[in-house]
């Protein structure tokens, strides 16, 4: 691989070792790939993540490429290329294609299939107030790196010659492990305010830090980020919460003030923390929670396994947001105590409406709703046994997010009292072997009335309605209360029941 720009220093040629081997088992077809589009007189060259990933050792699974050619030329090569083509992004100069993988010879490893997108040389620019970003076509690889997010990904390798062009030094960046703009921030981030929350999700997941320039433009143009859509805002908070640290990027956020406009919430846990320190930092806390729920997912993040498969997006969401009802509810008692009475409860509900407002879909916003509504349901188990309905109602209004309420109670004690940790832990681990135990006897997992509402119609002679379904609640209380009935014992319920109604 030959080089536009060398950097000295042993951290640079080791990259530049990763980056060899990484870009020598390139996929045979993306190489190919690069000899069509000479042959027909166009540029071709790898850019951006997957360049990155090479001097970080990582192969990525998807290919990203710029051309010299048009939309509609990329549309026609690539269908000659590949076995698929798709043109879901042309507005935006992106044409995709997917080949599928060639047999491989006697005893070598199979190649998966080859995934590429490739857009045409550009630049992106928004509107004043719009919210989505004019496309311009440009006419240089130079020119289309510059309109990058951050040196790191603004290199590139042409192909198929496999030169290496980097005009930013951001090889030295990779090396030093920090984010600089190729152009000045303030104009990196007027053209696209997106760029900032970008700049916090590559702290999660690269570990790198902002340069003071970046960080200053960020603190200065925080407010802009408002003229982003809440889609593209979301999908880069969930590519941070994803991360295996997602901590550095949240900090990110918060510090620079980019928080205060995307997620709210969370700065405000900041809550000031009394001369007598009566109660301990909420946003210090739910970043630790955050890192102990990350420690107790299953699997890892190449082979997820087991009830809580990592990365849990709902699961981390919860952890994060568990506490954003106690600045709203913060009380400082007579005798000097604070409460945050029912915080549970009005975090629900904070957290449902951040998360909407992020266009989250339904099924998230509820289930960490309900998980920040619960995470304090088990408090005050360890101070006496729980009957056995208690535990039946634990496990029903947990419902599929058992297993996730599990990990976020035990990562909600961030205590330095040994002893009150090891209280609570041993306490936990009694009400999961109560819930085990009362598993073999019952069906936990689904509990219903032991009549269904058609037994139910029948028994008392009723047609389909409002009584029904009354009754059916009431014989759900007693399933709760006294555990699985007999038939026999059921009916006799349901016309007690029945009786009162007629009193």
């Amino acid at each position: 691989m030959s080089t536009s720009s060398s950097s000295p220093g042993s951290d640079l040629l080791t990259l530049q070792r990763r980056a060899l081997q990484v870009l020598a088992d390139l996929a045979p077809a993306a190489l190919e790939l690069g000899e069509v589009f000479a042959a027909a007189g166009h540029e071709l060259a790898l850019v951006g993540g997957p360049v990155r990933d090479a001097f970080l050792g990582r192969v990525s699974a998807d290919l990203d490429f710029a051309t010299s050619a048009s939309p509609d030329q990329t549309e026609q090569l690539l269908a000659r290329w590949g076995d698929a083509h798709w043109d879901i992004g042309k507005a935006f100069g992106t044409i995709g294609a997917r080949r599928h993988a060639r047999p491989a010879g006697p005893g070598a490893e199979p190649r998966p299939d080859v995934v590429v997108e490739v857009t045409t040389y550009r630049t992106d620019a928004y509107e004043a107030g719009s919210r989505k970003p004019d496309v311009v076509f440009g006419d240089t690889l130079e020119g289309d790196l510059s309109r990058r997010d951050f040196t790191v990904n603004a290199m590139a390798v042409r192909l198929p010659s496999l030169t290496f062009v980097d005009p930013f030094d951001g090889l030295a960046d990779l090396a030093g492990r920090r984010l600089r703009t190729p152009v000045t921030a303030e104009q990196s981030f007027d053209d696209d305010p997106l760029r900032m929350m970008r700049a916090a999700r590559f702290a999660a997941q690269l570990g790198f830090d902002l340069t003071p320039d970046v960080r200053a433009a960020v603190e200065a143009m925080a407010a802009r980020i408002e003229i982003v859509s809440a889609e593209r805002v979301r999908d880069e908070l969930v590519k941070l919460m994803l991360a295996t640290d997602p901590r550095p990027g949240l900090e990110v956020l918060v510090q620079t003030g980019l928080a205060e406009h995307v997620l709210p919430e969370l700065p405000a846990l900041r809550l000031e923390i009394d001369e007598h320190h009566r109660h301990k930092d909420v946003y210090q806390h739910s970043l630790t929670v955050l890192a102990q729920a990350i420690d107790l997912e299953t699997g890892t993040h190449e082979q997820p396994t087991g009830p809580v498969p990592g990365p849990d997006l709902v699961l981390r969401l919860a952890a994060l947001l568990h506490d954003i009802g106690k600045p709203p509810t913060r009380r400082f008692e007579p005798g000097g105590g604070v409460s945050f009475h029912h915080h549970e409860v009005v975090g629900a509900k904070m957290a449902a409406r951040r998360l909407k407002a992020l266009r989250f879909d339904k099924e998230t916003v509820q289930a960490v709703a309900r998980l920040t509504e619960l995470h304090l349901r088990f408090h005050g188990y360890g101070d006496g046994a729980w009957t056995d309905s208690a535990v039946r109602r634990y496990v029903t209004d947990a419902g599929p997010h058992l297993e996730r309420l599990h990990r976020l109670t035990r990562s909600d004690c961030t205590t330095r009292n040994r002893r009150k940790a090891d209280r609570l832990s041993f306490a936990y681990d009694d009400l999961e072997h109560r819930i085990a135990e009362l598993r073999e006897k019952e069906s936990l997992a689904a509990i219903r009335p032991d009549l269904d509402g058609q037994q139910i119609m029948e028994i008392l002679g009723l047609s389909p309605g409002p009584l029904v379904g009354q009754a059916y609640k009431h014989l759900l209380e007693l399933r709760m209360e006294l555990g699985p009935r007999t038939p026999e014992e059921a009916e006799a319920d349901l016309r007690a029941w029945w009786a009162e109604q007629q009193g």
